[in-house]
């Protein structure tokens, strides 16, 4: 029988009785998307008794309904929960393969009517887009749709959003938002609601919880995602400490230099403190907004790099160097082969009398010391900020941008404090892991 794309079979494999819809017709190997959600590779030989299907996916039979406004219940914590796209609101397109945004706002509620019993909640989509996709005017409308929440009474605001920059939205939430006196939790999956293997269920339901339990003695923004691949607990990771560490695990997000706030035990849902919590804010929450219309670029220092790399920022606003090992790049000339370094150490030094120049490691454990070998010193001679900092660089990049937004004239000054727990004062002993 011959298998064309997009045409529904039944088959054996390996002595497994599967379904799926074929994805391509190539002679050497046939990839079949599972109804299971995953994909199949194999040779057409290791395809056996197929037979084609009329039938639709059983996936695509589990549309999520429309949910229908739920009658607050007394005692419970009122969230407003944002949605914004990515994997946690996604499905797979049985019609492409691919793993696409698409559930609605009251779709997503529908899939996890257990958020109903944790709190009241008040569900709006924001945007339905993979979090790549996001600009600077995002966060802003993520920053005004927390400030709406906390104007309405919300005492809680959970996010949905993609995986991909949700560690560099959550900072940008951090700054945009001072003086936040509520729980503003990001939760994103790794997996597609729809997918047996999902994590998004866990992840909302416990970031629910926390806020339920915790929401009076947590003001800030904070991460909830899985702690390990063994269970489904998730932890509380700080905003602007965090990292997405892996492409897929459902454990991909780390706390740098750093360790996470809370855990929660899923599914029991017993919370339990890992450190101190955020002070509470002294004054009224304010909304500090992007620049929209910035410029900022983030460049990563390697071998074989040309002036002409930096010369391209020129025109930018801000830029931050990754540098290597414990701050340095290519700036020195040591024989015949590498005049180039004093060329790059002069771009350096033209574009930091231009705009802010910010160091950041590459390591991304430690922090930023070029003050030990004479390449960092040269750095810190041509005006490169950053020196002592242990910030990520995507908490560094945002960071630059939101002085840049809103503290132009003293850029210099507050890059190197410590204003949203981004900078810590002493890294611990085990804020190196795995």
């Amino acid at each position: 029988m011959k298998l064309t794309a997009g045409m529904r079979i039944a088959f054996s494999y390996k002595g497994q009785a599967l379904k799926g819809t074929v994805l391509n017709e190539e002679k050497e190997r046939i990839v079949v998307k599972l109804d299971s959600g995953y994909n199949l590779s194999a040779r057409p030989d290791e395809i056996k008794d197929e037979k084609a299907l009329k039938d639709a996916p059983a996936k695509k039979a589990q549309k999520a309904v429309q949910t229908k406004a739920a009658k607050p219940k007394p005692g419970l914590p009122r969230i407003h929960l944002l949605h914004t796209g990515g994997t946690i609101a996604s499905r797979v397109d049985y019609t492409t393969g691919a793993v696409i945004a698409q559930y609605t706002a009251d779709e997503v509620l529908s899939l996890y009517p257990e958020l109903l019993e944790i709190a009241n909640v008040k569900s709006k989509l924001l945007a339905n887009m993979q979090s790549e996709m996001m600009r600077f005017a995002h966060w802003n409308v993520l920053a005004r749709a927390v400030e709406e929440a906390v104007k309405e009474g919300a005492q809680g605001v959970i996010i949905t959003h993609g995986t991909d920059i949700l560690a560099m939205s959550a900072a940008a939430l951090s700054f945009a938002l001072e003086n936040l006196t509520i729980p503003v939790i990001l939760v994103g999956s790794q997996r597609s609601s729809d997918r047996p293997s999902s994590d998004a269920v866990s992840n909302l339901l416990c970031a629910a919880t926390f806020i339920a339990r915790e929401g009076k003695a947590f003001p800030g923004v904070g991460i909830c995602m899985h702690e390990s691949t063994e269970k489904d607990d998730c932890v509380i990771l700080p905003a602007c400490r965090t990292r997405k560490m892996h492409t897929s695990r459902r454990d991909a997000f780390r706390a740098i230099n750093d360790e996470p706030y809370a855990r929660i035990a899923y599914p029991t849902m017993t919370v339990e403190r890992l450190k101190a919590y955020p002070k509470a804010p002294a004054g009224k929450l304010m909304l500090k907004p992007f620049d929209e219309q910035l410029k900022i670029g983030l460049l990563v220092a390697h071998p074989q790099m040309w002036a002409a790399e930096l010369l391209a920022y020129k025109t930018f606003d801000g830029l931050v160097l990754e540098l290597l090992g414990i701050g340095h790049a290519p700036t020195m000339k040591t024989d015949a082969h590498n005049a180039e370094n004093e060329r790059i150490l002069k771009a350096i030094a033209e574009l930091a009398k231009r705009m802010p120049v910010a160091a950041a490691p590459q390591t991304i454990y430690g922090r930023v010391d070029m003050d030990v070998y004479s390449p960092g010193r040269q750095l810190i001679a041509a005006g490169v900020l950053g020196q002592g900092l242990d910030m990520v660089p995507e908490t560094a990049f945002v960071k630059l941008a939101w002085l840049l937004s809103n503290h132009k004239q003293d850029v210099r000054k507050l890059y190197g404090e410590d204003l949203r727990g981004e900078i810590s004062a002493r890294s611990p002993k085990d804020g190196f892991s795995e």
